[in-house]
């Protein structure tokens, strides 16, 4: 080949790698997007969204359950504050009127759950008595689509199978968490998919980190009795896991809710007691 055209070759290399160089760079200072819903699969839209890099931590959870336990703890997770019948503001574009399972969420509690402290009390509003628990909370995966379930709830959902009871009904509602926060140990029950996000379920069942978002990569949402009995700030970082019901110790959690499994239990108590009465009352004036 002739010294010109070997100049001219390695002129057009040379040329060929600093367009992929600059292609390659630019393609790496592009924003990520991410398609996400703050409580329910209402919203859905493209955000670029800037990540925290002190509050938000990437990686995977660690850890195996600890002795006796059936589910490991998720540690370290951002958690922040929503409650029934919130309404959209600032990082929180969808109303909490109705839940990812419930939707007259607002209805059906009773009320709005006022999170001011100096209207609640013995941790629930003053001004009614909650007709479910006012210990709840939400994480980012809903079992349920527009019919049945997700395809893949079977198989990620650890209890799927035990809780089923046809297409219609969420396996999630209602499932106790124990939520820790220092020394202090609280329990709740799933009432809702979020914060922003309803398909995570490699990090609520599995060991991925919460994806970044707008309220610092929150994980977590949980109710104003919970962040009471806490002392939690309205953003926070705490412990949480899932629990088996035989796991969930008394306390002000046990005491409130048609949804409530303490309570069902209860009630179902005095049904089989006042039934077995009856009967020995029958048999006796027989």
């Amino acid at each position: 080949m002739k010294p010109g055209r070997i100049t001219h070759a390695i002129a057009v290399l040379l040329s060929s790698i600093s367009s992929l160089f600059a292609y390659s760079t630019s393609s790496k200072a592009e924003p990520t997007k991410v398609k996400f819903s703050k409580k329910s699969n209402k919203l859905s839209e493209d955000l670029s969204l800037r990540v925290d890099p002190i509050s938000f931590s990437p990686g995977h959870l660690s850890g195996p359950p600890e002795p006796g336990q059936r589910y490991p703890w998720k540690k370290n997770i951002v958690t922040t504050i929503f409650w029934i019948g919130e309404q959209p503001s600032g990082n929180n574009p969808v109303p909490n009127r109705s839940s990812s399972w419930d939707k007259d969420w607002t209805k059906n509690y009773g009320g709005f759950d006022d999170p001011n402290p100096a209207r609640r009390s013995n941790y629930i509003p003053v001004k009614f008595t909650p007709r479910q628990n006012p210990f709840y909370c939400a994480l980012p995966y809903s079992d349920k689509a527009t019919t049945g379930h997700r395809p893949e709830a079977p198989r990620v959902v650890p209890w799927f199978k035990e809780a089923y009871q046809g297409p219609a009904v969420s396996t999630c509602k209602d499932r106790w968490i124990a939520i820790r926060k220092g020394s202090r140990t609280v329990y709740a029950q799933w009432e809702d998919a979020g914060p922003f996000r309803t398909d995570h379920w490699q990090y609520v069942f599995g060991d991925e980190r919460p994806k970044p978002n707008l309220n610092k990569g929150a994980g977590l949402d949980v109710s104003p009795a919970v962040r009471d009995y806490l002392g939690l700030n309205e953003t926070d970082v705490t412990d949480w896991r899932f629990v088996d019901f035989s796991e969930v110790p008394r306390g002000p959690w046990s005491t409130l809710g048609e949804n409530n499994t303490f309570v069902i239990n209860e009630r179902k108590r005095d049904r089989e007691l006042a039934e077995a009465l009856k009967s020995g009352g029958s048999a006796i004036a027989r």
